[in-house]
C-alpha cells in the first residue's frame, strides 16, 4: 500500500459540500472533491487520483497546497491571466483615448506614433511585441488598403487581358496612316510628304 494521503481540517464536510454545489466550473469541483476524500476517508493518492478521475499528480499537489493554505491554496487565482500588466484596462483605455479621438476626425495614428508615447508614460522602452498586444486587447487594428476591389471578378479581368491587346506594332508606317483617329502629321513616309508638297499650289493670286 503506498504512502496515505490526508487532508487536514480547515472546513467542515459540511462547507465542502456546500462549495461543490456553488462552484461553476468542473476543475474547481474536482479539487474540492479531492480535499474531501483525502479528509473523511484518507488513502493513498492513486486511490482518490481513479476515484475522482484525475492524474496522479493532482492530487499530490493538491493536498498538501490545501494543508498549508486551506481553501485559498487550491481556489487561488491559479496560473496564467495577466501578472505583470504595466496598465489596468481602465488606464489602457484612458491613454488611447486621445489617438481615438484623433482617428474619429480621419487622422491616423502609426504603430510607432503609440509605441513612443507608450514608453513616454511608462518611462521604460518596450518591445514592439508589447504594443501590438495592447492594440489588439484595446480592439485596435492595422489599416491596409484593399488589395482589389470588393465587387471586383477575376474571370472578368483575365477576360479583358486576353481581348484586349495592342497590336499597333504590326502595322506598317502607311497602314497606321489610315487608322482613323491618328494626327495627319504623323507616321508619313517620304513619298506620302512629296505627294503632299505636289498638291499644295505654289503661290496666292494676287487681289
Amino acid at each position: 500500500m503506498g504512502r496515505i494521503s490526508k487532508a487536514y481540517p480547515h472546513v467542515s464536510e459540511e462547507e465542502l459540500r456546500a462549495r461543490i454545489k456553488e462552484a461553476s466550473d468542473a476543475r474547481t469541483v474536482r479539487k474540492l472533491l479531492v480535499i474531501m476524500n483525502a479528509m473523511v476517508d484518507p488513502r493513498p493518492a492513486e486511490e482518490i487520483a481513479l476515484h475522482i478521475g484525475v492524474s496522479v499528480h493532482s492530487v499530490h499537489n493538491w493536498i498538501p497546497a490545501y494543508n498549508r493554505s486551506g481553501l485559498e491554496g487550491i481556489l487561488g487565482p491559479g496560473t496564467g491571466g495577466r501578472r505583470n500588466q504595466h496598465m489596468s484596462r481602465e488606464q489602457e483605455r484612458t491613454f488611447l483615448k486621445p489617438f481615438f479621438e484623433r482617428a474619429q476626425t480621419g487622422e491616423i495614428a502609426t504603430t510607432a506614433e503609440i509605441k513612443e508615447a507608450l514608453e513616454d508614460c511608462l518611462g521604460h522602452p518596450l518591445h514592439h511585441s508589447v504594443v501590438y498586444r495592447f492594440l489588439q486587447r484595446n480592439e485596435w487594428r492595422k489599416v491596409m488598403p484593399r488589395p482589389s476591389h470588393v465587387q471586383s471578378k477575376e474571370e472578368v479581368q483575365e477576360g479583358f487581358k486576353k481581348n484586349s491587346r495592342r497590336r499597333w506594332g504590326k502595322f506598317s508606317r502607311r497602314e497606321t496612316r489610315r487608322i482613323p483617329g491618328l494626327s495627319l502629321s504623323c507616321h508619313r513616309t517620304k513619298e506620302d510628304l512629296v505627294g503632299l508638297m505636289l498638291t499644295v499650289p505654289v503661290g496666292l493670286p494676287r487681289v
